[in-house]
């Protein structure tokens, strides 16, 4: 993996990530917004605490564990990246309220367009604040979005100390159960 300096980091600071979707997916994950390693790289979840990638895999989502930069084998398997808010930044706690409601607005639009038969947003707090839903919990959620079904899931970042890969791969697991048993 290629290592950044502070300054090449901070250089990709509010830089654009490029969705990875495509029409009809199974699964749309969505981050809360790019990391300055994930802008860096042009990849999602590339920070290397970040627990998305073996996450996914432990939870039967792919057959094994994909690198970063391999993320466009997602789109085989039936399953998309996108972010609540485009621009990358070191930290979610940058993000404010009326950005976190924009980006939830645009995101809801992306979905009706694309159709994925769910939205996974990894981060129950960016949920919230997206979508204005102060009590969401992790799991599925009753809102859609036309014909697509939304399920919070626990954000895999290394931060976040009440999930281990272990629980989060459970509930990364339910997930996929349930996209398995809704198929059209």
């Amino acid at each position: 993996m290629t290592r950044f300096t502070q300054a090449e980091l901070e250089a990709a600071r509010d830089r654009l990530v490029p969705d990875l979707v495509a029409d009809g997916l199974r699964v749309l994950f969505c981050g809360i917004n790019p990391g300055l390693m994930t802008a860096a790289t042009g990849h999602h979840f590339a920070r290397p605490g970040n627990r998305f990638w073996p996450v996914l895999h432990l939870s039967g989502f792919t057959p094994r564990q994909l690198k970063p930069s391999e993320q466009g084998e997602l789109l085989s398997y039936g399953l998309g990246i996108t972010n609540v808010v485009a621009r990358a930044s070191a930290r979610a706690d940058e993000i404010g309220a009326d950005e976190y409601r924009e980006g939830g607005r645009l995101l809801a639009a992306k979905v009706e367009r694309l159709r994925p038969r769910w939205l996974a947003v990894v981060g129950v707090t960016a949920y919230r604040a997206a979508f204005d839903d102060r009590k969401a919990m992790i799991g599925p959620q009753e809102r859609t979005f036309g014909s697509t079904r939304v399920w919070v899931l626990p954000n895999p970042s290394g931060l976040n100390a009440h999930w281990t890969a272990a629980t989060m791969a459970e509930e990364f697991g339910r997930l996929r159960e349930a996209a398995r048993d809704s198929r059209d």
